[in-house]
């Protein structure tokens, strides 16, 4: 057990960052930089309650957003915010008391943007060209030259594209279409339409997404209110032969009507996540045409995990200055609870 008199005069931090850890999310040189500007105290997430007063009383920041309750925050006066980064902000804390007492929740889950964006593009490209077939096929010697090869193959420049979702990854995957004057139409009830269109989208009905795009992403984060809305109705409203990408989270996907639907072939899609990870070994969408797989692996580059460091650490710095954190992305009383992503368990 850790005590306070172990302790010298620099803030405290409680470090809790699992699925992460420290060397995944620091550079060497922001590490040194963690350590040199505060004291480290290392803990299990699920026994941050076990920790004594000293510690708890003098703690500054927590790096992860491990379980907490009420008695647990009132032990801890200090306390300025959470900092989150496993990306996904949790249901496992009383946020009307950290609001209530200004302590400031925040992620770090931009990071992922951009290179979950473009793996998403490529996907898009490889559906619409039909590349990964086109490579097994010559493998195994059973390629077709030219325009023998491209049957069903369409162009993604000047393509109808519906974003589902607007937020940092729809952001940067609407910033990797632009050089496609693709027109690109977005539902996502929680923006302005004003914003949508200072991004150069059409804001649009759910169903205008579907019905009009030749390739949808989903790009939503899951919520109390839309799990597994798009199901069976949503894809057979979709045009035959379109894509459907699935970015952000599964759960608001109804997973055996999107399968369904690629049997059928009505639609091709792809996914980089799935209802249950890693998924079985008789999964039926493991052999699927015409779907295109990837084993939540969009985000996870080493750039995107230092990348987090670097936030934390300049956040952490504003706040000690009695500045608002501006790196990471606070999170809101008026959406927070909403939220119903699983936590990953594989970086």
């Amino acid at each position: 057990m850790t005590h306070a008199a172990d302790f010298g005069e620099r803030p405290l931090v409680i470090s809790a960052p699992e699925p992460r850890s420290l060397d995944l999310i620091f550079t060497e040189e922001a590490r040194r930089a963690l350590h040199d500007r505060y004291e480290i105290v290392e803990a299990d997430p699920e026994a941050i309650a076990a920790l004594d007063d000293a510690v708890l009383g003098r703690a500054r920041f927590i790096l992860g957003q491990p379980p907490l309750d009420a008695e647990t925050l009132e032990r801890m006066p200090q306390l300025r915010a959470i900092l989150n980064v496993e990306s996904n902000l949790l249901n496992n804390m009383p946020y009307d008391i950290l609001f209530a007492r200004g302590i400031h929740v925040v992620t770090t889950g931009q990071v992922f943007a951009e290179p979950v964006a473009e793996l998403g593009l490529a996907m898009a490209l490889s559906l619409f060209r039909g590349l990964v077939d086109a490579d097994l096929d010559f493998r195994e010697g059973r390629e077709r030259w030219g325009g023998d090869g491209n049957t069903g193959a369409r162009l993604l420049s000047g393509a109808n594209v519906g974003l589902i979702g607007f937020g940092d990854l729809g952001k940067a995957l609407n910033r990797l279409l632009t050089g496609f004057r693709t027109t690109t139409r977005v539902f996502d009830p929680w923006m302005p339409a004003s914003i949508l269109a200072d991004h150069g989208v059409l804001p649009a009905s759910l169903e205008s997404v579907l019905t009009e795009s030749d390739v949808v992403f989903v790009v939503a984060s899951v919520t109390s209110e839309n799990e597994g809305f798009l199901n069976a109705k949503a894809f057979a409203a979709m045009r035959p032969g379109a894509a459907f990408i699935l970015l952000s989270r599964a759960a608001v996907v109804n997973f055996d009507d999107l399968i369904a639907a690629v049997e059928s072939g009505h639609i091709r899609a792809a996914s980089d996540v799935f209802p249950e990870e890693p998924l079985s070994a008789d999964h039926p969408v493991r052999t699927l045409p015409g779907f295109l797989r990837s084993a939540h692996r969009a985000g996870a580059l080493d750039i995107a995990f230092k990348r987090m460091g670097d936030m934390v650490l300049e956040d952490m710095d504003l706040m000690d200055r009695n500045l608002p954190p501006m790196r990471c992305k606070r999170a809101e009383r008026e959406t927070v609870s909403r939220m119903r992503s699983k936590p990953v368990s594989v970086n």
